[in-house]
């Protein structure tokens, strides 16, 4: 698209996305085409479905998924929607079910999502039909994986193997004790935003709004502490000092940690005492779900020793996050001003912001400028 060339030059030249790519729905439409359905994204977390039996229906811009924990422990996703007369199946969380059944007609699923009972469909106490084979009728699967405690999805069927796509990261990661972290017993942290899902992942990317946005965070980590992080599907910003340390058990000395934005919807952040995961849940051109989670090392996650430690963590992320609503919000009311041509980038600083709109450019059809 030609109002998208322009994105791939340079940084010191390049304009960013332009307004349309925030406010219309028809761009909204093609980003779910082209960027959320063709490679992984992160879905959901394990932890929402613990048990076997445990339905969570999801939404992705528009499109109704379910996720199913079997029960072999496995989790598995579906198309929400019945192969009779297309119902959607589960509207709500549930807990401890043994099969997937239609309000309807009760057609009903097994949790592997084959289709195990059609009540009536030859006629009244009739559940068999001549002709009719319910082994061609079973829900439409999703490719899925788990890493961390994430879930991810591939619309799909093409991309890469999750770890295969993820190795880039775990390479830059291995530093950081990954193995060693586990959900920690905290309430998610929640918020909807009146933005697009776009303008979260640019504002996480970089640090250069930190001591303006975020004073109380620059104090234990400064800007001048911080350095840029681009790679091909992951962009960030990391610090060497982050010193807000000692309450909780750390994995080494260190006080380096790393935020990273993976494409297109997860936003991470490592420290060698806690990891936290933002899954962004784009519902509308400018409307977002950012649902955020905390993990510990094995020995803090749970149990009352460090309880008042992860409240004190809970607290303090949920207040930095929370610091960056109204700008964002801000830049989404920007983007509908006929003055607004994408904006432009700051050389120094705005690196990982102008990777991802490169990557983001790209996957809507951009080409390279002559």
């Amino acid at each position: 698209m030609d109002d998208l060339a322009s994105v791939l030059e340079p940084i010191e030249t390049a304009s960013g996305l332009p307004g349309r790519c925030y406010t219309e729905l028809s761009a909204f439409e093609e980003e779910r085409r082209q960027i959320f359905g063709r490679g992984w994204f992160c879905l959901a977390f394990a932890n929402d479905l613990a048990t076997p039996g445990d339905l969570l229906p999801v939404d992705v811009m528009g499109m109704a998924l379910l996720l199913v924990r079997t029960g072999e422990g496995e989790i598995r996703c579906f198309h929400n929607v019945c192969r009779h007369r297309g119902v959607r199946l589960v509207e709500r969380p549930e807990r401890g079910r043994k099969a997937v059944r239609c309000p309807y007609h009760s057609w009903t699923y097994d949790l592997e999502g084959r289709l195990c009972a059609t009540p009536h469909i030859g006629g009244v106490d009739r559940h068999e039909a001549a002709g009719f084979r319910r082994s061609g009728r079973g829900l439409f699967p999703v490719r899925t994986g788990v890493w961390m405690d994430m879930v991810f999805a591939d619309l799909s069927g093409r991309a890469p193997a999750l770890g295969e796509w993820l190795a880039p990261l775990l390479e830059r990661w291995r530093g950081f004790p990954l193995a060693r972290y586990r959900p920690a017993a905290a309430e998610p942290i929640r918020f909807r935003l009146q933005a697009n899902w776009k303008l979260a992942v640019e504002n996480y990317c970089e640090a250069y709004h930190l001591p303006w946005v975020h004073p109380g965070l620059n104090r234990i980590s400064s800007l001048a502490d911080h350095y840029p992080i681009v790679d091909a599907a992951f962009s960030g910003q990391g610090s060497t000092r982050y010193t807000s340390r000692g309450e909780l058990p750390c994995a080494d000395d260190s006080e380096l940690a790393e935020y990273v934005a993976v494409y297109p919807n997860l936003l991470l952040g490592a420290h060698t005492d806690h990891f936290f995961a933002m899954r962004l849940d784009p519902l509308a051109p400018d409307e977002t779900l950012e649902d955020a989670r905390l993990w510990c090392l094995a020995d803090a996650a749970a149990g009352s020793a460090h309880a008042d430690a992860r409240r004190r963590l809970r607290a303090r992320w949920e207040e930095v996050f929370r610091e960056d609503i109204d700008i964002v919000e801000r830049m989404q009311r920007g983007r509908r001003s006929p003055a607004f041509d994408g904006g432009c980038f700051s050389p120094a600083m705005d690196s990982p912001s102008h990777a991802f709109h490169r990557w983001a450019a790209r996957c809507l059809g951009a080409k390279e400028p002559a």
